[in-house]
């Protein structure tokens, strides 16, 4: 069963929610390091349990876990063994699990769960470029043949699959060629559903400067990817990017933007301004426009979320 349409046919809208690493360094953990959250996931998994708890109780959905830059190449490089880093990987599924859980426990007892839907558990799927740790989840310049991103994501979607995560939730994808191999790659596993969102260099093209447009409507004829969108994108282009995705899909569309400040990978560090008016207010325009999945990337934190799900109860 889809779980994304599975709630939206109850539901008007699943919010997201927002940072994890940026929320992770608001809390004290250094993560400038090439394995930026998987760091914390091998060294505090507590802190991403904290985070998770945190963005539920501001009325989050859906957690995104916090595997997002967690490959066997990059822990192998650490000096862990294949089979320690798909446990590894595997654990970010579990903690996210255990945190939706107990708040749900929580939350029944109090009968404060009749307006919102039990939360997912999304295990996110970072882009070969996050491996890299050298910004190209931003330009989508690695030249890989779509068999090679199929053969780099498999180890990994495997692993998050059979942890039991509800929904993949395969994120800041810069190139088509990437999204097809993940496309290509769910067919393995009938009954599993994703969600593709793809960083964007302005309102109309993704990072690469392929077309949103052709890119939602290469997606819309493939069941297992649930919805379509953006993330990891400055929020002015948001709604354009949504009319254009809206037009090429009957798919939901997801759009988790970041803060409105731009990323530096070399000095690993963002410049710029946030966006003027508060981000629940963003959020309410873009489902104006037609987003259903709507939460925040980099430096978002709980309170944007809560910004948002205040509005949501009355949608």
């Amino acid at each position: 069963m889809n779980p994304i349409q599975y709630i939206l046919d109850e539901f008007q809208l699943i919010v997201l929610d927002g940072a994890m690493a940026t929320e992770l360094e608001r809390h004290g953990h250094d993560l400038n390091d090439s394995l930026w959250s998987a760091k914390i996931l091998h060294e505090h998994p507590e802190s991403i349990k904290r985070v998770h708890r945190d963005y539920f109780e501001a009325g989050a959905d859906c957690a995104i876990t916090a595997s997002y830059q967690a490959t066997v190449e990059g822990y192998v490089k650490r000096g862990l063994s294949e089979n320690e880093a798909l446990e590894l990987i595997q654990s970010s599924v579990r903690i996210a699990v255990q945190a939706r859980d107990e708040f749900w426990a929580d939350v029944t007892a109090t009968a404060s769960q009749r307006h919102r839907p039990k939360p997912l558990v999304a295990a996110s799927v970072g882009p070969y470029g996050a491996f890299l740790a050298d910004g190209s989840e931003y330009r989508g310049d690695y030249k890989l043949s779509e068999e090679q991103l199929v053969e780099f994501h498999r180890p990994r979607m495997k692993a998050l699959i059979e942890a039991g995560a509800d929904i993949l939730a395969c994120e800041t994808i810069p190139c088509l060629v990437e999204a097809k191999a993940i496309a290509r790659l769910l067919k393995e596993f009938p009954g599993t559903y994703a969600w593709i969102s793809f960083s964007a260099k302005d309102g109309q093209h993704i990072s690469n400067g392929e077309s949103a447009a052709a890119c939602a409507e290469w997606l819309n004829g493939h069941e297992q990817v649930a919805a379509v969108g953006i993330n990891c994108t400055l929020p002015n282009f948001v709604p354009s990017l949504i009319h254009e995705i809206r037009s090429h899909t009957d798919k939901p569309v997801v759009v988790y933007p970041n803060l409105g400040e731009e990323y530096d990978p070399v000095s690993k560090t963002w410049h710029g301004s946030t966006c003027t008016e508060t981000f629940g207010q963003s959020a309410r325009q873009w489902y104006e426009a037609g987003a259903r999945l709507i939460g925040g990337c980099c430096r978002t934190q709980p309170l944007d979320i809560e910004e948002i799900a205040s509005w949501t109860r009355d949608v």
